[in-house]
């Protein structure tokens, strides 16, 4: 082939670009999502799935809702920098524990604080003109980042695959009343239908498929996959434990914090004994959904 098209058969080894030019042009077109603690240690971009779990009361959905402030917020508002991402975010909720008055309480104080650092008090700061002015500014923009919140709420594995299949619609649609589409996807908590989908015997379709808690899961990856095929998303996932006895998987490493541990592929296994005493648990989660995170983040609830 290389002789018919009049090439030589390493002209595809010739160099198009510097490794400057390379990285330049890499952290131009995907660069690093400034996110709060402790997903900040991770150079996370789009395309990266993380799984974030831990215990009840760990901070999971909290850690999300931050998240999700921090990609709705825009980077400057009228003169006024708040170092968002001025960016869509799709919240699917599966536990039903979503709580829209922490968000908006999130959202608020992320504006005052932005605001705040841009008018530092004076006494003419204290004027009534002053603080309509402030609460007019704060309310106009409060509204235009709830715009960019998507929530939807599912209650099975099916409407959770249903919903899936919509992102990319969704994600034009929004593009087209917004200009911009979906940049973050959530799920708060990716196994609340563990113990509904495992309860009956796999079952088979009429189509001769075998339906079972693999393979629910496996329809998961697979939509959430296509989506990152067609839009880059940055997948952010919380994931209560089973508790048990385990290993860590493969793709584990530890960084110590007295809230919460992150982990990668830099990590050594742990003992069992050191499992139990860490407070660790089993992996319940098929092989397909474990190949499909890139970055795992691990939550205690130290008390």
């Amino acid at each position: 082939m290389a002789g018919e098209t009049g090439y030589g058969p390493r002209e595809w080894l010739s160099v198009d670009e510097t490794a400057a030019a390379f990285l330049s042009r890499s952290l131009s077109t995907r660069p690093p999502i400034l996110l709060p603690p402790p997903l900040h240690r991770a150079p996370l971009r789009p395309g990266n799935v993380v799984e974030i779990a831990g215990p009840s009361n760990s901070g999971k959905s909290q850690l999300l809702l931050m998240a999700a402030v921090q990609c709705i917020l825009p980077k400057e508002w009228e003169g006024v920098y708040f170092g968002g991402l001025g960016k869509a975010v799709m919240y699917i909720d599966l536990d039903c524990r979503f709580d829209v008055l922490r968000l908006a309480h999130i959202l608020r104080n992320r504006i005052v604080q932005g605001y705040g650092s841009s008018h530092p008090a004076s006494e003419e700061f204290e004027k009534d003109v002053s603080k309509d002015k402030s609460h007019s500014f704060q309310d106009t923009l409060f509204s235009d980042c709830m715009k960019r919140f998507l929530y939807v709420r599912c209650y099975n594995s099916s409407e959770l695959t249903a919903a899936l299949k919509s992102l990319n619609s969704q994600s034009e649609a929004r593009g087209k009343v917004l200009g911009i589409g979906i940049y973050f996807l959530m799920l708060d908590s990716i196994g609340a239908f563990y113990w509904i989908d495992r309860a009956p015997q796999p079952t088979t379709e009429s189509t001769g498929n075998t339906i079972s808690f693999q393979s629910i899961t496996e329809n998961v990856v697979q939509e959430i996959r296509k989506f990152l095929h067609l839009q880059p998303v940055l997948v952010l996932v919380t994931k209560a434990p089973i508790y048990g006895e385990g290993i860590t998987a493969s793709n584990d490493f530890q960084r110590g914090s007295s809230k919460y541990m992150l982990e990668d592929s830099t990590a050594s296994r742990y003992s069992k004994r050191e499992e139990e005493r860490n407070g660790s648990y089993r992996e319940y989660m098929p092989s397909a959904w474990q190949t499909l995170v890139t970055h795992r983040i691990k939550l205690q609830d130290l008390g």
